[in-house]
């Protein structure tokens, strides 16, 4: 089979969550296990770092690449979903997985996927293994896909684990509090493993994260425990957070530039600082510099994309790929900071349809202009119903087929004083042609 076919047969043959959601979704760990077993367990051939949490832990991850990347090791890096290409999901510094390889694992081990039944998600954990053992990648950044505890990536040893922060999210199969929730993202601390979290929440969160880490012997340290915040700026379209030590003055990071430049990633820096700290005095050779070049430089030394992204000026379009509660909350924020006075706020959004999506349309301002579209996939909430949903919250605009022709719309009736934000749904964000 060449590439297409191959992808083809993949998408066909294996239940995608990202397509079908709930009747994709195989919780537990026997199956991937099973398959890494025959492949000679790749995932114990390199060192690993295994990074969980409800939002920020694609962001994470990336950034811990990117600065791994600059100390001068090989690096893989395994995230989920993808936005253009499936070759986007496994990464080699920064350079996708080749088509190539993508055809000559699945030909190879055709037989053997089809006699265990696995989903999509579980097949591409494995290559993804297999693939970075076959590159001799020195560590490997390996993103959770969703929850934890029973998720495909967590049979890896890692030499540590992140965990980024926990809300609301897929309910339906996490748990419907957030003791319940940060119970599944728990999951992925090891024993005796150490474990950084980004920012220490509520006391239900942090009470599950300290019962599991003292059960588990891991040491457990908290990103907000160790920095503080103070302040931020932007500067040409980069984010330059002040950090300083965790209740004292001293500035830690002085003109540290993030080229993630939403504002939630003040939210993630913590945890990745404090990962990097836990590294180093592990032994690991991870520079200031390699910190501050990796850091200001994550989307082209691994080709993160669709983070509170800007595709144009005059009128200035951003999109991002946020799509839950937390998330969208954050970008809301930020997009409500660069509006003008003289400016008017437009909206294209889309959404998939097993998602409570009342709580988040509560976050778009009713004085906005509404352009409501459907992701390209077989999960997409159809326009006009997210246009009828949408109209109980006092938000109103018109329909559209995709994401696209919504945003050609938006743009064309726009100033330039205008703002357009793109979003509601990864899947939106992945189908847009600028991207």
């Amino acid at each position: 089979m060449n590439y297409q076919e191959t992808i083809d047969y993949l998408y066909s043959r294996l239940p995608v969550f990202q397509n079908i959601g709930a009747r994709a979704f195989k919780p537990g760990l026997h199956t991937t296990l099973q398959l890494c077993e025959y492949l000679g367990n790749p995932q114990e051939k390199y060192k690993t770092i295994h990074v969980g949490g409800t939002n920020g832990k694609g962001s994470t991850s990336h950034m811990l690449a990117a600065v791994l990347q600059k100390a001068g090791y090989k690096v893989g890096l395994y995230t989920s979903p993808h936005l253009k290409s499936f070759t986007e999901r496994i990464r080699v510094n920064g350079i996708s997985i080749s088509e190539e390889f993508i055809c000559k694992f699945t030909d190879v081990n055709k037989s053997y996927i089809e006699s265990l039944s696995p989903s999509f998600f579980e097949v591409t954990v494995a290559m993804a293994f297999s693939y970075f053992e076959q590159c001799a990648v020195d560590v490997a950044v390996i993103e959770v896909g969703m929850g934890g505890r029973l998720d495909s990536t967590n049979v890896i040893t890692p030499v540590l684990s992140v965990i980024t922060n926990v809300s609301y999210d897929h309910v339906q199969f996490l748990g419907d509090t957030l003791g319940k929730i940060a119970f599944e993202k728990a999951g992925i601390i090891k024993p005796n493993i150490p474990v950084v979290v980004s920012e220490k929440q509520d006391i239900e969160i942090t009470q599950v994260f300290d019962d599991a880490a003292v059960e588990r012997n891991a040491e457990i340290q908290y990103g907000s425990d160790l920095y503080q915040i103070t302040d931020y700026r932007h500067i040409d379209g980069k984010l330059y957070p002040e950090i300083k030590e965790a209740n004292t003055d001293e500035i830690m990071f002085k003109d540290l530039c993030l080229d993630l430049a939403g504002i939630y990633q003040l939210k993630n820096i913590g945890g990745v600082l404090g990962a990097l700290e836990k590294l180093q005095k592990a032994g690991w050779n991870i520079g200031r510099e390699a910190i501050y070049t990796g850091l200001s430089s994550v989307v082209e030394t691994t080709g993160l994309k669709g983070r509170w992204q800007k595709l144009n000026d005059k009128p200035l379009v951003y999109c991002d790929t946020a799509h839950n509660y937390a998330g969208v909350s954050y970008t809301m924020k930020q997009f409500n900071s660069i509006v003008s006075d003289h400016g008017k706020k437009r909206f294209v959004i889309g959404f998939v349809a097993d998602k409570d999506i009342s709580s988040i349309l509560g976050l778009f301002p009713a004085n906005g202009v509404y352009y409501f579209c459907q992701p390209g996939n077989l999960r997409a909430l159809n326009a006009s119903e997210l246009k009828q949903e949408a109209e109980k919250s006092g938000l109103y605009g018109n329909v559209y087929p995709n994401v696209n022709e919504a945003l050609r719309e938006a743009i064309l009736e726009s100033n330039p004083e205008d703002v357009i934000y793109v979003g509601g749904s990864t899947f939106v964000v992945a189908d847009l042609d600028q991207l």
